[in-house]
């Protein structure tokens, strides 16, 4: 193993909360199951880069027969970032300190132009990757197998040199199938043996 590539959601930052899934329903004013399969389902296109949030929340409008504004569509795009804006302290200490003991760390996130603008604004930490990879940014998103070539091609590495690290065992496998290594994220307890 020659660099180590992380996933961003559910590894360094955290998923949605609650609180913050409740934010995203008021905001739709629409709840439960069908929000949450709107806007799951028709995700891919908008985290590839395909779409822009205005885009994007008017497709999930129209799989709910609901019609979002200019206004409700621009507090949906500030609900959804805020709702994926917490970070594990614990882990980006984690993995600074992999990088200062000269480990080559990359991100590799499932990440919607928005949202990857608003953690370049607020998180220094993402400086400390040598390669960042955002499927916005570069067309691809997990599990699809171009996002996985296009980190080791931006490594320099072949895919066996690389470990990835996800905490979706369906995204890890998609890394294996190339080659990488994988590891699913289930705490920083278990991962550490794997890098130490």
């Amino acid at each position: 193993m020659t660099a180590v590539l992380f996933d961003m959601f559910g590894v360094l930052a955290r998923h949605q909360s609650p609180a913050a899934c409740d934010r995203l329903e008021n905001t739709a004013g629409v709840s439960g199951d069908a929000f949450w399969e709107s806007y799951w389902n028709l995700r891919q296109p908008y985290d590839r880069g395909d779409q822009n949030g205005t885009q994007y929340w008017r497709k999930v409008a129209d799989a709910l027969g609901t019609p979002f504004d200019e206004e409700r569509i621009a507090e949906l795009i500030a609900a959804d970032v805020a709702s994926w804006s917490r970070v594990d302290e614990e882990m980006v200490e984690y993995v600074g300190r992999l990088a200062d003991r000269g480990t080559t760390i990359g991100l590799l996130s499932n990440i919607p132009a928005e949202l990857a603008a608003h953690y370049e604004q607020h998180q220094e930490w993402l400086k400390r990757f040598s390669v960042l990879a955002f499927s916005c940014r570069i067309g691809h998103a997990k599990p699809e197998s171009g996002a996985y070539t296009w980190c080791s091609t931006a490594f320099g590495l072949p895919p066996e040199r690389i470990l990835f690290v996800d905490d979706r065992d369906a995204n890890v496998r998609a890394a294996e199938a190339l080659g990488m290594r994988g590891h699913v994220f289930t705490s920083l307890r278990e991962l550490r043996p794997v890098l130490e």
